[in-house]
């Protein structure tokens, strides 16, 4: 009895900690991934979308904290008009970000970050809500404000490129 009670326990310590979350990556996989990611930017620079792809999907997967390596696989993806993978990579990067903002949460440009990826989500409203906070939270950061008062997210909106990777 014993025993199946300390095999029980230990299988169940073990599922438990696969289901907190992420783990953090090694320095060894945030190396790999800048690599990956590299490689990605100069495909997309040459306008090779389907080889960008697989290079973004394995950096980020090997560092799923990185939530511009998420929102670079969206922008891909829509590129390539799998809208639904689009859909999975722009919300892991919104989740990657809003992590990211727990963690430093005077970072504005965490918050800025999170405006966008919503605004390609298409999450405007979101969007406006989650810098309307952001801006009551943190009323004299520098960026925010210039953000804010230049109307930038209206300006993401109305701009044909953004559209074409927005959802």
């Amino acid at each position: 009895m014993n025993r199946t009670t300390f095999l029980l326990s230990l299988l169940a310590a073990t599922l438990l900690t696969g289901c907190g979350g992420t783990k953090e990556s090694t320095p060894l996989q945030r190396k790999e991934a800048a690599l990956l990611f590299s490689e990605a930017q100069f495909s997309t620079n040459l306008r090779d979308f389907a080889a960008a792809e697989p290079l973004l999907a394995k950096a980020a997967d090997l560092h799923p904290e990185n939530g511009t390596y998420w929102a670079e696989l969206g922008t891909i993806r829509r590129r390539l008009g799998n809208t639904s993978g689009a859909k999975q990579a722009y919300q892991k990067s919104l989740d990657a970000f809003k992590a990211s903002a727990k963690k430093s949460p005077e970072d504005a440009e965490l918050v800025l970050q999170q405006v966008y990826v919503l605004a390609l989500l298409g999450r405007a409203d979101d969007a406006r809500a989650t810098l309307d906070r952001a801006l009551k939270k943190l009323p004299d950061d520098r960026a925010l404000k210039a953000f804010s008062q230049s109307k930038q997210l209206d300006r993401i909106l109305a701009d044909p490129k953004f559209k074409e990777i927005a959802l």
